[in-house]
């Protein structure tokens, strides 16, 4: 029988991540903060070319649980890896540390850099992390680690800067700068931003340019709707030079182009005509159809719950979608083709993957009850392909990062 990954409650998250520090690094008082993780809805590779995208936050969350040292030491300790690391924060600059440490005292050194805490005030801590967001699903657990990180860090050093929603916004720039620099992933800022400025019940539009959002409206209960997320379990990395040379690509079409970033190109055909490169205007063309498809989604939703012939149209918008990313953008893969063509198969509204790609998950706009028969589905035509069992959870739109107690 295929089950769905629950999310945890606010207090067994803190009980757990309080239990591993003690067990790590002895008994002492420890505050704890979680951050959650984030499905796009649509508006893939659109944040690195000044577009809009459409996440949402998983109810599914990373918890951090903190205690302030008097040096500059940090310990680091996760459920879900091997062993415990140290850190000298000195010692934190690019390419000077390595796997998933670099994610959270990365963030520490961020603040400093930024100017938004002087390095005298930046003192040590440990830090015990435990989390039910899937890892290494193209669903941010990794931005997850990162926010819990910087709210934690906030409050701690008396930054004062997630009261509101233009401090969240500094934080999660800070967290853009950790990931890119620190961690050498070179993302945008969609994960961060979607992990600290969501709303319960909402999407949000995040207009990449200039960073303004706006809550979006995406009760699916009361539509009688459920999301289904489709972990393919297909191996998902960011740091593999895939991303980048993305991301290359589009910065090479914007300088041709003579604009400052895709989200300018205003006439598509003239565009792709003055671009000699047939893979720089494949790129092109998936970013500049994909910020429409977000504009022309987000018009669905400010219509009213969706049914009738706006459920359709979302659906449409979804395959379009999920075509564009694995013809010319190419970050599908098998996995992610199948769970999207069997989803929709089984009944699905609309179904298109998710996240940067090159593996990771996909998503399934189902009837309500429904995700079981769509998630047995999947499970079998993975099992008949040979492929890994798919994992699957629902997602609700959740809340912001915050702190747990």
């Amino acid at each position: 029988m295929t089950t769905l990954l629950p999310a945890w409650t606010d207090d067994e998250g803190a009980r757990r991540a309080r239990d591993l520090l003690t067990r790590t690094f002895g008994p002492g008082e420890a505050r704890v903060w979680s951050a959650p993780g984030r499905v796009n809805l649509i508006g893939e590779h659109t944040d690195y070319n000044a577009g809009l995208c459409l996440p949402v936050a998983l109810p599914h969350r990373t918890v951090v649980a903190v205690r302030p040292r008097r040096d500059r030491t940090v310990r680091l300790v996760s459920a879900q890896e091997d062993g415990t690391r140290i850190v000298d924060l000195d010692d934190v600059r690019p390419g000077a540390v390595a796997g998933w440490p670099a994610y959270v005292v990365g963030v520490a050194w961020a603040l400093v850099a930024e100017g938004l805490v002087p390095r005298e005030r930046a003192t040590g801590f440990d830090v015990a992390v435990d989390s039910c967001v899937p890892y290494g699903a193209g669903l941010s657990s990794s931005a997850a680690l990162e926010c819990a990180a910087a709210i934690a860090l906030d409050e701690l050093w008396g930054l004062g800067l997630a009261g509101d929603d233009a401090g969240r916004t500094r934080l999660a720039a800070v967290c853009v700068r950790a990931e890119n620099e620190i961690a050498g992933a070179p993302t945008g800022g969609m994960d961060q931003s979607a992990s600290l400025r969501s709303r319960r019940g909402h999407a949000l539009l995040l207009d990449c340019r200039d960073g303004a959002t706006r809550h979006v409206p995406f009760d699916l209960a009361a539509a009688g709707l459920e999301l289904l997320v489709i972990d393919t379990r297909a191996p998902h990395a960011l740091v593999d030079g895939q991303y980048a040379a993305r991301r290359e690509s589009c910065e090479t079409a914007a300088r041709e182009l003579g604009v400052a970033s895709l989200r300018e190109v205003t006439d598509l055909p003239a565009a792709l005509d003055a671009l000699d490169d047939p893979l720089v205007r494949r790129r092109v063309r998936h970013v500049v159809t994909e910020i429409d498809r977000v504009e022309r989604f987000v018009d669905l939703l400010d219509g009213g719950p969706p049914a009738g012939p706006r459920l359709g149209a979302l659906g449409t918008l979804m395959a379009a979608s999920h075509a564009s990313l694995r013809d010319d953008y190419e970050v599908s893969a098998p996995e992610l083709d199948l769970a999207v063509d069997t989803a929709v198969a089984a009944g699905a509204h609309g179904a298109r993957m998710t996240g940067g790609g090159f593996g990771g998950s996909a998503i399934a706009l189902l009837d309500a009850g429904h995700a079981g028969r769509v998630a047995a589905a999947v499970t079998d035509s993975f099992t008949a392909a040979g492929f890994a069992e798919p994992v699957f959870l629902l997602a609700p739109a959740g809340g912001p990062a915050a702190r747990l107690g």
